[in-house]
């Protein structure tokens, strides 16, 4: 029988384990990223034009380190908190130990590869002051 979750369910034993770990990132996670996607939509949807949310945008908005590193934290915490609750999904309800080796793998490649493309294109990124246009106008 299908049970619903409350999200109250029972601590990990205590100790240095890595689910243990795991519980406590994910609900500390949860709450980082509530709090930063929050800022994120409201400096990206509400207090500017969405129409003026262009290259030259970004390209101002990255030129301050602050930014760089607030997104570059928002791509680590959303990756690892989305990943872990695959690796948790998979853990669920795969039951063959090959395939769940597998599954895992690839969890953790993608992981891998998009904090990598994440990381090299906020690090390596340099505004072309040619293609930067007009500016909209502050509200």
């Amino acid at each position: 029988m299908l049970r619903i979750s409350t999200g109250r369910g029972p601590r990990p034993a205590m100790g240095s384990n890595f689910e243990t770990f795991s519980w406590y990132y994910f609900r500390v996670s949860g709450a980082v990223l509530l709090i930063m996607v929050l800022v994120h939509l409201f400096i990206m949807h509400v207090s500017n034009d969405v129409s003026c949310t262009t290259y030259a945008f970004v390209a101002a908005r990255y030129s301050n380190i602050f930014w760089r590193v607030f997104d570059w934290l928002l791509l680590t915490l959303a990756l690892t908190h989305g990943m872990n609750g695959l690796r948790i999904f998979i853990d669920d309800y795969v039951r063959k130990p090959g395939a769940r080796m597998w599954l895992m793998s690839i969890a953790a490649l993608l992981l891998l590869v998009f904090f990598m493309l994440g990381t090299i294109t906020l690090i390596t990124f340099q505004p072309v002051t040619s293609a930067l246009g007009a500016q909209c106008l502050p509200r």
